[in-house]
């Protein structure tokens, strides 16, 4: 086996981008599968020493009055998990959610031995794809679970639902009215990408690793004010119309990433004002 080989299921994505390029820095040889290629699992992954598990097809707004959805996400889980029972020198590195399994946490920031409450099927589907890696775990399988916030930064495509930050930074360029749940006073915990994937690379290098650990900036910004920096960065008004809140979104979110910081000796270093610059400036490049 080629210990220093990489699967990264679902890494035709946004994070999956970018973790392949950090790891392509390395020199790893990198194997990418999307959904749509689970037939080829069997014959990628005995070449691998790490998988990384990043496919989702949901978000908490899509599958809010369907529960069905997340099945396809835990069917694919669990496909991996049977194939990796007869690898058990295969490091496992699951992307979960830090911003959906806590729900409404009682105290910020919110630690990895918080309560998991989720709030959405999304959040529930994350929190029991948990449990079924923490059973591979319990066997003496090397296990990672990653709990990320909001991911963004240059690169993200625009998805319904998905990536607050770029969202506020297509209607800034288009001039397009942006709808908004709630007051806009809710807060997330928002992280460049470019900080994930170096997070990520350095778990890879820890093959015997079976933490599980918030991922994000520590720091938490209100939906408003992200709107605030990106009427700043790019100098125009992005329209907006306030809406209902949703009982599927949780109202204010910010990871404690102590445990992560201390692992790996990792922290991340980009903010969010010098993130989204970046972002607009790749956004304005773009056709």
């Amino acid at each position: 086996m080629r210990r220093d080989d990489v699967l990264l299921l679902g890494g035709a994505g946004f994070i999956g981008s970018a973790l392949a390029r950090r790891l392509h820095d390395e020199k790893r040889t990198v194997h990418i599968l999307g959904r749509q290629q689970e037939a080829q699992l069997e014959q990628v992954l005995p070449q691998c020493g790490t998988v990384v598990h990043l496919a989702c097809s949901t978000t908490p707004g899509v599958s809010a009055a369907s529960p069905g959805l997340e099945l396809g996400n835990l069917a694919l889980t669990l496909r991996l998990l049977d194939s990796l029972k007869n690898q058990p020198q295969t490091h496992l590195i699951f992307f979960s959610s830090g911003g959906t399994v806590y729900g409404n946490p009682r105290s910020l920031p919110v630690t990895e031995g918080s309560a998991i409450a989720p709030l959405s099927n999304h959040g529930a589907s994350k929190a029991s794809q948990e449990l079924f890696c923490g059973a591979l775990r319990a066997r003496g399988h090397a296990v990672t679970i990653l709990r990320p916030s909001n991911a963004y930064g240059p690169g993200q495509t625009v998805k319904s639902g998905f990536g607050l930050v770029r969202t506020v930074l297509e209607h800034a360029r288009l001039g397009t009215e942006m709808e908004i749940w709630g007051d806009g006073e809710s807060v997330r915990d928002f992280i460049h990408v470019d900080d994930v994937a170096e997070a990520c690379a350095r778990l890879v290098s820890l093959p015997e690793d079976s933490g599980t650990y918030n991922l994000g900036s520590g720091k938490g910004h209100s939906v408003n004010e992200v709107l605030r920096i990106v009427e700043s960065v790019g100098g125009r008004e992005v329209k907006r119309t306030y809406r209902p809140a949703r009982t599927v979104d949780v109202r204010n979110i910010v990871l404690d990433i102590s445990r992560l910081e201390t692992r790996l000796s990792w922290a991340p270093c980009i903010p969010l004002e010098e993130g989204v610059h970046g972002s607009w400036q790749w956004l304005l490049d773009q056709p």
